[in-house]
């Protein structure tokens, strides 16, 4: 069972996600993984890839409650099938509360602490005129409390994200706008044209 490789991972986004918004998202979940992964000591490249595949699926399969085929599902089928690691496997299929797995490694967790918050993060720069440059937390939890805002973001996964991983909520928030800003051109964050 070998890593996959970052180039390995993103063929099967290119192959698998057609739409740029979720694109974007794969890549901003990637961002704030590479950057806890250094943070934490741990595999940049694995926690890297196991971020930009954890949605794999989901364009093609996004009933949820289709027990066979419904994301994400079908990604961890295939992730097997490719004799991907246990660990990226168990970290997608705990991003997804409703499958029931536990998130036991720091990977795991990880992953759960920066998806919806990333999300968020990237709703939030788009409509600010400087993008991501310059946010801070405080901006952030103001319109987490706005539920109009990005509604499909589940406000309390953002929060157990943080408890889960055992990081103070405004410095979580920081890091990860802190590691998406570091690709906002990629990720279409940086400032508007006025």
């Amino acid at each position: 069972m070998s890593n996959p490789t970052r180039d390995q991972a993103w063929e099967l986004v290119c192959e698998w996600v057609q739409s740029d918004s979720l694109r974007k998202h794969l890549l901003g979940v990637e961002a704030a993984m590479r950057a806890y992964a250094r943070k934490f000591g741990e595999d940049e490249e694995l926690w890297g890839v196991t971020g930009l595949v954890h949605d794999l699926d989901y364009e093609r399969y996004p009933d949820l409650d289709d027990e066979e085929n419904g994301h994400p599902r079908t990604a961890l089928r295939l992730f097997g099938e490719l004799g991907w690691p246990q660990d990226l496997i168990d970290a997608v299929a705990g991003h997804a509360t409703f499958l029931n797995v536990p998130r036991e490694t720091l990977m795991a967790k990880t992953l759960f602490a920066v998806d919806e918050l990333s999300g968020f993060i990237a709703a939030c720069a788009l409509v600010r005129p400087t993008g991501i440059e310059g946010m801070k937390p405080k901006s952030v939890k103001k319109k987490l409390k706005t539920p109009s805002f990005a509604a499909g973001v589940n406000r309390d996964e953002v929060h157990q994200g943080a408890e889960e991983l055992g990081v103070d909520f405004d410095a979580h928030v920081q890091f990860v706008i802190d590691a998406m800003a570091e690709r906002a051109d990629e990720l279409g964050l940086g400032p508007r044209e006025q």
